[in-house]
């Protein structure tokens, strides 16, 4: 394949403008066109990066053990910091409300909201009415709000297990006003739009759901790959008509604050390399390359709680 033609896959596959392409590569616009229309060849420095990238949303990239080992090693490390990180996030509004703005946002947006960033904090901070955004984007933003209000809540109870129950109430309120069926499984097939992993039979969704959720209940070595694994398989079941990328979400979440880790940033802009590393674990088994993406996210989650850290050791070497 030509660099021509990478770069073109690239562009169709990440779904970046050619601005931000170039950006990417840290050269022009001019530049990069002509590249893609084949008039100019890249430096060498460039070539390998185009060649990482192209592999990378593709799904060919290979994640060294040793890499992705040393940082879940580090996400532990961090984790073993705090005593609950679940009470440190409630404890601190601020952190909180940045928590909910991001997860809401980034969830609401990968799903096709086309709110952006400060528009949700408006609703969600400042209940603003937007009249030139439909009332059921808006609505998806309120309901998620009391959807992460709910399920913190519930993990501060230790008691409390991630079970099926756990999440039918958290799609009910995700749905909330907007599905007829919110808080019920689906009841005919469905298909993935623009992806290749065939769905559940419906008539079978219950009882995965019951092995799914022995599955999340369980005490793995391995915590990432487990989250992995699970995210996997429940996007896989497909269990409801519609919300079930933003139930799954919710459950990664979920399970990183058992296992006392923060929720996880999944960005929109990396949209596209979740669902390709998503598919590749659904498809070939493969969840490498998913679990190193759940890793960054998580670290990006470290990065919001970390200055309550920082604060505390200054007072105590005050």
């Amino acid at each position: 394949m030509t660099i021509s033609e990478k770069l073109k896959l690239i562009k169709s596959l990440s779904r970046l403008t050619q601005e931000a392409l170039a950006q990417k590569f840290d050269v022009s616009f001019a530049t990069l066109n002509s590249w893609i229309n084949g008039k100019s060849i890249p430096h060498r420095k460039a070539q390998i990066l185009i060649d990482e990238i192209y592999k990378e949303y593709t799904g060919q990239k290979i994640i060294p053990e040793n890499v992705l080992q040393a940082k879940k090693e580090l996400i532990i490390s961090k984790s073993k910091k705090y005593k609950n990180i679940l009470k440190t996030i409630l404890a601190r509004p601020d952190i909180m409300d940045e928590f909910t703005l991001l997860l809401t946002y980034h969830t609401n947006s990968i799903e096709g909201s086309t709110l952006n960033e400060n528009e949700t904090g408006a609703i969600l901070f400042h209940n603003k009415v937007l009249p030139n955004k439909t009332l059921v984007e808006q609505m998806e933003v309120k309901n998620h709000q009391a959807a992460i209000q709910y399920l913190f809540q519930y993990l501060s109870l230790k008691k409390n297990n991630i079970n099926e129950d756990l999440v039918l109430k958290l799609h009910s309120i995700l749905m909330n006003g907007i599905r007829d069926d919110a808080g019920f499984y689906r009841r005919h097939g469905v298909r993935i739009v623009g992806s290749n992993v065939p769905t559940s039979n419906y008539v079978k969704v219950p009882i995965l759901m019951i092995e799914l959720g022995k599955s999340i209940n369980g005490l793995p070595k391995d915590k990432i790959k487990q989250i992995a694994n699970i995210h996997s398989n429940f996007e896989k079941i497909h269990p409801f008509s519609d919300g079930n990328g933003r139930v799954g979400r919710l459950i990664i979440s979920a399970m990183l604050i058992r296992q006392n880790m923060p929720p996880a940033i999944i960005r929109q802009e990396k949209k596209q390399l979740y669902y390709t590393f998503l598919n590749k674990a659904q498809v070939q088994g493969d969840s490498s390359l998913l679990e190193d993406f759940l890793c960054d996210a998580i670290l990006e989650g470290f990065k919001m709680i970390e200055p309550i850290n920082h604060e505390k050791e200054s007072r105590l070497r005050l």
